[in-house]
């Protein structure tokens, strides 16, 4: 497993996408300090901005695009190269193939997206402790489900990038956003839902918005083994080279 794993860190570790996902983990901390500093002193317009910031730019939009861009590619040289069938013939298990993987775009974005969340977090509410925490629980579950989703996605298809993104923006972005009951179905909503539910009084604006807390915290752990499992399973059964 280990071996594996250090070889998915490597494959994943590109120049390019490193410098991709450093700048989109960097852009809600760029924002969080320039009105830390440059926007009014108002400690609630700080507040309002950065539950704002962390729901449409960070949870959103740059949480499922880091994950997707690293995930997706997780299986991508054994897929490319024809190699995944000499993996699969060595005497291991299959989920001790599928979860080094996994794993091991776990080890890259979730840091960086727990960085700038914190970060964040900690520059809109003056250092207090109990929403930074309840930012940093929701952003882990958050980079835990998609991670097993868009593992997955790379063993179903070559294109899992591009479908992946369709799913992201429409799903999870607009359809989620608008229309009440897909939160249920949804990892966004799930991330909000826990956010809220550990901190409500430092997030009044979401109360409203999202699901039960109880509701998100179960959704999310069946949606993590579900994509774990099918991973697997994809795995035992899919005919390779």
């Amino acid at each position: 497993m280990s071996a594996i794993f250090w070889v998915s860190i490597r494959q994943l570790t590109g120049p390019w996408r490193i410098v991709l996902v450093l700048l989109l983990a960097a852009l809600p901390v760029g924002l969080a300090v320039i009105v830390h500093f440059v926007a009014d002193d108002d400690p609630s317009f700080h507040r309002d901005f950065t539950t704002n910031l962390l729901d449409h730019m960070l949870i959103t939009g740059i949480l499922p695009i880091i994950t997707m861009a690293l995930a997706t590619s997780a299986f991508g040289n054994e897929l490319e190269d024809r190699t995944l069938g000499y993996l699969s013939l060595t005497p291991l298990a299959r989920w001790r193939i599928f979860l080094p993987k996994m794993l091991a775009s776990l080890v890259i974005c979730g840091p960086l997206l727990l960085i700038s969340g914190i970060t964040a977090t900690l520059l809109g509410f003056d250092g207090e402790v109990r929403p930074t925490v309840a930012v940093a629980v929701a952003l882990s579950v958050g980079v835990l489900s998609y991670s097993a989703i868009f593992t997955w996605a790379g063993l179903v298809t070559t294109r899992a990038l591009p479908f992946a993104l369709v799913y992201v923006l429409l799903w999870e972005g607009v359809i989620s956003s608008f229309i009440r009951g897909v939160d249920y179905l949804s990892v966004r909503g799930y991330t909000l839902a826990i956010m809220s539910g550990l901190d409500k009084p430092s997030f009044p604006a979401l109360g409203e918005q999202v699901i039960e807390f109880p509701v998100a915290v179960v959704g999310a752990a069946i949606v993590t083994v579900l994509f774990l499992f099918l991973g697997v399973r994809r795995l035992r059964r899919m005919d390779v080279p």
